[in-house]
């Protein structure tokens, strides 16, 4: 009898061992790991992606952009690297992981050569991205704090995207079987943008395939994503799944049509998801650069967006608490150059209000504006801010008020959520401009109250 439970306790002890190894818990993760929906890091701390993308394989010599990167804010950089299909072969992760912690920076790793799997000849396989991650192994090995790796970038084209997922769970597995640990990241099908839903509807079962439970879904928004009911239905796919995603490209409303990149920002600040712009510099179409030429001092309009706009990464990212945890606030040398003497209208006595016109920074052909609209002695349901332009301006777009132009007139209403305000509260709206000539601030601004 005793031998018999002897025998039975030490086969429940390996039952139980298999379920441990099995459903291991979120906190006996090693560095950056899931806990429901979040990335945290190895103490439990959230930590939301507000970064960039760098095509490192492509510019190899341009090591100072991540320095440049951190310096407007950012605490994350999606690096982009080459298997040897197609580029590189990148063997210099060492150093490039080196670069990203010298900038207190989470490091997202991706091979670029998968892009458009099925539909590009040339492209490589997931399998094949696996295979270059084992062949990295030694560098990557210890650095489960401050790496993530995404297996593969933009895995599948259009063609057959079904095979999205068994492509994805094979990959996870063949990583997991090679013994890594680190929060894994897997890029949609669509060459990113899953208008097909293959990774939406087929999300649960990859995650399934991964022992660690340690795998964020990556959706890059493009012009699929255009506008905000296609933003928002996304999110709250994967929300009502309990999975986690990150925005992992993103480009901004450069014409008609286009992402509608305010949404994206606003909606991942209100949802605590993880976005990484596309992409620095070096496109072969400018406009997605965000600093012309590889230059901090020469930010684009979609530069000054996403590092200085409304919800961009100067005002929300914070750095991983494994470098300091604090806010992500660039030096002063760094800061965009202001324009001084702002326009501003008196403030009104009774249910009137006044509004202060600043350019808050300002580069070649582009420039960030910003009004204060403040309530005067009583208080306001609604507002309306007029001004003239300027010979050679236009605003191109705007965030936290509905802004037409008519002829060289420029109006501004508040949104919803902005219009009521107290006796001598404020509210501010901002918005990007061009110009040419002279950029100077208008002569008059008015702002009238209802």
């Amino acid at each position: 009898m005793k031998r018999q439970l002897s025998i039975l306790g030490a086969a429940l002890l390996a039952v139980l061992a298999s379920i441990v190894v099995f459903a291991r818990p979120a906190d006996a993760a090693v560095g950056l790991h899931i806990s429901g929906r979040n990335i945290v890091e190895a103490n439990g701390q959230t930590f939301i992606m507000r970064g960039v993308n760098h095509p490192h394989v492509w510019f190899t010599g341009q090591t100072n952009s991540f320095a440049d990167i951190k310096a407007l804010g950012a605490n994350t950089v999606r690096v982009v690297l080459g298997t040897g299909k197609r580029w590189g072969p990148s063997t210099d992760v060492a150093d490039v992981i080196s670069l990203c912690k010298q900038n207190r920076m989470i490091c997202v790793l991706e091979v670029h050569d998968t892009t458009g799997y099925g539909e590009e000849g040339a492209a490589a396989s997931l399998d094949e991205a696996a295979d270059y991650w084992i062949s990295q192994k030694s560098a990557l090995v210890g650095q489960e704090n401050y790496v993530v790796i995404n297996i593969g970038n933009e895995p599948i084209g259009n063609t057959n995207p079904g095979q999205w997922t068994d492509a994805t769970t094979n990959a996870i597995r063949k990583l997991r079987s090679s013994g890594f640990e680190h929060l894994l990241m897997v890029d949609a099908p669509n060459w990113g943008q899953d208008w097909t839903n293959t990774m939406r509807d087929n999300a649960q079962t990859v995650w399934a395939a991964d022992g660690l439970r340690n795998t964020v879904f990556s959706i890059h928004m493009y012009s699929v994503y255009n506008s905000a009911s296609s933003i928002t239905s996304y999110f709250d796919a994967f929300a009502s799944k309990g999975l986690p995603l990150v925005v992992g490209e993103f480009g901004w409303q450069f014409s008609s049509g286009e992402v509608n990149h305010d949404t994206i920002l606003a909606e991942a600040q209100s949802r605590g998801i993880g976005y990484l712009g596309w992409s620095w510099s070096g496109n072969t179409d400018p406009i997605l650069d965000m600093a012309l030429n590889f230059d901090p001092n020469q930010l684009t309009t979609w530069g000054q967006r996403i590092f200085n706009g409304a919800n961009g990464i100067r005002a929300t990212s914070r750095e991983a608490t494994i470098f300091g945890g604090g806010p992500t606030t660039p030096p002063a040398t760094t800061a965009p150059p202001v324009t001084p003497t702002p326009s501003t209208t008196p403030p009104g006595g009774g249910a009137g209000c006044a509004a202060t016109y600043s350019i808050v920074g300002q580069w070649p052909g582009g420039f960030q504006g910003e009004v204060r609209v403040t309530a005067g002695g009583s208080a306001i349901r609604g507002w309306t801010v007029t001004w003239p332009l300027g010979s050679g301006q236009a605003v191109n777009q705007a965030w936290n008020a509905t802004v037409t132009t008519s002829g060289s007139n420029v109006t501004a209403r508040n949104m919803g959520y902005n219009g009521s305000l107290g006796a001598g509260a404020h509210t501010t709206f901002g918005f990007i401009g061009s110009w040419n000539g002279t950029n100077g601030v208008p002569a008059s601004i008015s702002c009238t109250a209802s």
